[in-house]
């Protein structure tokens, strides 16, 4: 039977339509997951379609996945990053949810001072357990939409609930009633969808979820969680671990559609950026994000990597604020106490500073050579360098110029007098057997020693 397509307006053959597998025992994938072994990536050769929506938008789970990976924030701390992602998102909210807490008085009180800020964007939706007092407790707070946990794989349904997927599955339709009832729209977090079997209950599952939704006229969200980072991006690769796999799976099999499709990564594998690029290439409207990637183990997938990834794919920051992105990175840091890796882009201290001398000599010349792009236009970070045993003459000039604000006829050169007499005490230092760089309070003195407060006063 040949049905007429309304997402790719074509005739196509009617989909075949899956049915719960009630197996007896679990499907581990054993062949992917030894767990002695490194997870291997198995490949089928079956190739689905890109098909990035008309709508692609941002997600953020910092209050809530990623505020369990770190000191509980205060409720002024939540004001504030709230304030900030508003701010990032621009007027056409592409930062278009965060979730939170509702559990304890400081959550609730978090939510009432952010929704008082009247801001429109991102909107707040919580995650809670699947309850009919947690699911009035949301109502009672004004929140449209919550997020509950519906596990998919046989890890975690026949290990951890010690259910069998027939029993998981009531379990959750009957939450999600609930929800209904409620007058609360669901998002469906499938906890472990990249160790699920895919058409032995994800897909069947997700039928009965947009069968329910119709019936209630309430929508369904499904977030599709890389819970362990097990996602991969590459064409032809064989479920679970398809990323395009999965989506276009839900797309195709579940007429899941794309606005209401969202991708949650874990970086376990280093591929959380790339499986979040990938969601979007293939279907899913949103990818879930939490800031600076703080999250679960290894982390989510770093909300500023996507502001900068979405730039990428459309080409346009449409109306998102970047430099905020370095605001907030000073806020973790300062406000926080959060100790940001030095090396991590966009908001690490390192992350456009250089150390080696001939690239130094590069900028000297012309920053684009040794610079990813215009950061000080775009992130309000200047490009720099880091004075230490291979600086050279350049990046000591660099330096100078730049921690002075020098340009034009009062730049030095890196054959000036000052630059060969600071090269001369660095090398000295280091031959001394100095093992760290150098910090600016060292490099301010001596050159006020060398120039005799000159330098300052210009």
């Amino acid at each position: 039977m040949l049905e007429l397509s309304n997402k790719t307006n074509l005739l196509e053959q009617a989909t075949y339509k899956y049915s719960l597998q009630d197996v007896e025992n679990p499907n581990l994938y054993r062949d992917l997951y030894s767990y002695e072994d490194v997870p291997r990536v198995a490949f089928n050769h079956r190739r689905v379609p890109m098909g990035m929506p008309k709508d692609i938008w941002i997600t953020d789970t910092s209050l809530r996945d990623g505020q369990q990976s770190v000191e509980p924030y205060t409720v002024e701390q939540i004001v504030e990053l709230y304030k900030y992602m508003s701010r990032l998102a621009g007027p056409y909210g592409i930062i278009r949810q965060t979730e939170m807490f509702v559990y304890s008085k400081k959550d609730r009180e978090a939510i009432a001072r952010c929704k008082e800020l009247g801001l429109e964007f991102p909107e707040i939706t919580t995650w809670i357990r699947a309850s009919k007092e947690d699911f009035k407790l949301v109502k009672d707070l004004g929140i449209r939409e919550t997020g509950i946990l519906v596990s998919c794989s046989d890890y975690h349904i026949f290990k951890k609930l010690k259910m069998s997927r027939k029993q998981a599955m009531d379990t959750y339709l009957s939450a999600v009633g609930e929800a209904f009832e409620a007058g609360v729209m669901p998002r469906c977090h499938l906890e472990d969808i990249t160790r699920a079997d895919f058409y032995g209950f994800v897909v069947p599952f997700v039928n009965e979820l947009m069968k329910m939704s119709k019936d209630a006229g309430i929508p369904v969200r499904i977030r599709a969680c890389d819970t362990m980072g097990y996602g991969v991006p590459y064409p032809e690769v064989a479920l679970p671990r398809s990323v395009p796999g999965i989506i276009y799976g839900l797309q195709h099999y579940s007429d899941v559609p794309s606005e209401m499709l969202e991708w949650h990564g874990h970086n376990d594998f280093y591929k959380s950026v790339a499986n979040a690029s990938t969601a979007w290439l293939y279907g899913a409207s949103a990818v879930n994000c939490s800031l600076l990637g703080i999250g679960e183990r290894t982390g989510n997938v770093p909300l500023e990597a996507m502001v900068m990834e979405y730039a990428s794919l459309r080409g346009s920051f449409d109306g998102m604020d970047p430099t905020v992105i370095t605001e907030i990175a000073e806020y973790f840091k300062k406000e926080i106490g959060y100790e940001i890796p030095p090396m991590t882009p966009f908001v690490g201290r390192n992350f456009n500073v250089t150390r080696a001398g001939i690239h130094a000599d590069g900028l000297l010349k012309d920053e684009e050579i040794y610079n990813i792009f215009n950061t000080e236009k775009i992130l309000n970070r200047p490009v720099s360098v880091m004075l230490g045993k291979t600086s050279g003459l350049a990046g000591i000039a660099y330096w100078i110029n730049q921690n002075y604000g020098l340009s034009g006829e009062t730049a030095v050169d890196k054959r000036s007098d000052l630059v060969v007499k600071m090269k001369e005490w660095i090398d000295k230092e280091y031959e001394d057997g100095r093992q760290t760089t150098l910090s600016v309070s060292e490099i301010e003195e001596k050159i006020e020693e060398i120039t005799n407060g000159k330098l300052a006063r210009l």
